[in-house]
């Protein structure tokens, strides 16, 4: 636990919060300080003065987890700062109580960047969350409705289809990140209901989730039998936005190849 470290961030970040930010209302009386008080910020979080002030004064014991979500959310902490706050503390901050859905602007920008590179977000339900035009033509045009779902296309055949290699392998992959998933966003009612759909649609979804595979993003070939470009042979990358628990996965060609070729076909625009 670095004590000084959280002393300071914590003195940081209520002095440059504002009452009406936090919720308070006051009155024309005047305050010796523009940021919020120790004693609001202790109420505000449900705790006791003196244990605060001695956090601020970095003679406190390590907060718990509870505490910790309760100094982000008055603090007015961003998903970056509050991971922070965790890291100082000495724990590992939770997420939150829902997966992130929505993708960050500079994450949309960069698969604008690739025209020759299908590349996908996928959220922590494997939901498809962004996409740019050659995943489209890749994968279907049903990517433009933006509600496809990876998990449901690969188990309850949802979704435009198309015979491939590493389907097995696949249907893997998403049930161990599904699992994890499940751990982390217990209460999410998207993800519930969607667990509950493959349990209930799929016997194969229902023996390997009683497995518990383990897997890992990481470099992956396949081929992909595509009704206008033939037999495509793919390399898949995943990077990950760990902020948000998202992946980004690039699909791409050797150089030279066949198939580089026919994503440079793909990739053009119809006229």
């Amino acid at each position: 636990m670095a004590r000084q470290e959280l002393a300071r961030f914590l003195r940081d970040r209520r002095a440059g919060l504002r009452p009406h930010e936090a919720g308070l209302t006051t009155t024309n009386t005047a305050r010796r300080t523009p940021g919020l008080r120790r004693e609001e910020v202790a109420e505000l979080a449900h705790m006791s003065v003196d244990y605060y002030t001695r956090l601020e004064q970095a003679r406190g014991a390590r907060p718990s987890a509870r505490i910790l979500d309760a100094l982000a959310q008055v603090l007015g902490l961003t998903p970056a700062e509050r991971s922070h706050l965790f890291r100082l503390a000495g724990s590992t901050a939770p997420p939150g109580g829902n997966a992130v859905r929505r993708v960050r602007p500079h994450v949309a920008r960069v698969l604008e960047r690739l025209p020759e590179t299908a590349a996908i977000v996928t959220d922590a339900a494997y939901g498809v969350a962004a996409w740019n035009p050659l995943a489209q033509a890749l994968f279907g045009g049903d990517l433009a409705r933006g509600t496809t779902n990876l998990a449901r296309r690969r188990f309850l055949g949802r979704g435009r289809m198309y015979a491939s290699s590493g389907a097995e392998e696949f249907g893997h992959i998403v049930v161990a990140r599904l699992r994890r998933s499940a751990d982390r966003y217990p209460h999410d009612p998207r993800l519930t209901a969607l667990l509950r759909e493959l349990q209930a649609g799929s016997e194969e979804f229902r023996q390997i989730w009683q497995t518990h595979p383990v897997h890992a993003p990481g470099h992956r070939t396949k081929t992909l039998d595509h009704p206008e470009a033939g037999t495509l042979r793919l390399n898949c990358d995943v990077l990950l936005v760990p902020e948000d628990d998202q992946e980004v996965v690039l699909i791409t060609a050797d150089p030279g190849s066949p198939t580089a070729r026919a994503l440079r076909t793909l990739a053009r625009p119809a006229t």
